[in-house]
């Protein structure tokens, strides 16, 4: 039987390439997204795409028991990968964009991830499946400006150990995937968050916006980030983790994971500190 698999935020970016990278390498996937336009553009590419917004309950509801539906009851894999940005200071977030974010990467994936874990538990005789989250190198280290996202990453890492350490005694893998520089779209569709939220002409930071935050969100992009990597990079770590009877905790992609990753354990924390002040 073909595996199956549900991945959610595949609009654009890492979600995107996994939809298609995971079709091609013989899984039926359905590609979830927040807004139905974009989910008709993936239909028109041969995907299996519907609805699911992680903001909204019942749309987490409706588009898991859809996912059943079409998967004839079988769920064999779920890829969390729907996130959003709001960046700004962290004394300029109002914390009605906190919640928002936390609403979308931790609350709503943490609703998806135990369903998954509920109907996966009904597969074989102590349950089968992998659960896949995409962390960041940000829920490793942490980032000026990006406050709220480093925050619902660190909290998806810390949910997501438990969990692991909890179903060990069960066939469910639970595995954190941990990009760094992504080719996506995630600057541009921070912007509107940052709009909507960040008061930064009101800041005592202002200089600091005009010289940082604001050239970075607005200019065109010219070339690579510093060890950026195309969003196939990840899905090939996908892939490998969900091909392997015994995946590892975590995957790394990019040279800057493995970098932050060894100095988060080998730096002190002022140097840590120091160092990722240079953003």
């Amino acid at each position: 039987m073909t595996k199956t698999i549900l991945i959610t935020g595949c609009s654009s970016g890492i979600g995107y390439d996994a939809a298609h990278g995971l079709q091609k390498a013989g899984w039926t996937v359905f590609a979830t997204c927040r807004n139905p336009a974009d989910c008709a553009r993936l239909q028109g590419e041969g995907l299996i795409s519907f609805v699911l917004d992680m903001a909204d309950p019942a749309s987490i509801e409706t588009g898991f028991n859809e996912a059943l539906s079409r998967a004839n009851g079988r769920l064999d894999a779920l890829y969390n990968n729907a996130a959003f940005a709001c960046p700004g200071a962290v004394e300029d977030l109002p914390t009605e964009a906190l919640r928002a974010v936390l609403e979308t990467n931790l609350i709503g994936l943490h609703d998806l991830t135990r369903r998954a874990i509920a109907h996966m538990r009904g597969q074989g005789t102590n349950g089968a499946g992998h659960i896949l989250q995409c962390s960041s190198v940000l829920g490793i280290v942490p980032a000026p400006w990006r406050g709220a996202y480093v925050a619902s990453k660190y909290a998806l890492e810390g949910l997501t150990d438990v969990l692991r350490v909890e179903m060990r005694d069960t066939g469910i893998h639970i595995v954190l995937i941990e990009p760094g520089p992504i080719t996506s779209k995630i600057r541009a569709n921070s912007v509107p968050p940052f709009e909507r939220w960040i008061n930064w002409q009101a800041s005592p930071r202002r200089a600091q916006y005009e010289n940082s935050l604001i050239k970075r969100l607005y200019a065109p992009k010219n070339g690579l980030d510093p060890f950026e990597l195309p969003a196939s990079a990840v899905t090939k770590q996908i892939l490998r983790a969900l091909h392997s009877p015994t995946p590892k905790p975590r995957y790394y992609v990019t040279t800057l994971t493995h970098l932050m990753g060894a100095a988060r354990r080998i730096l002190p924390s002022r140097a840590l500190d120091w160092l990722c002040a240079k953003g």
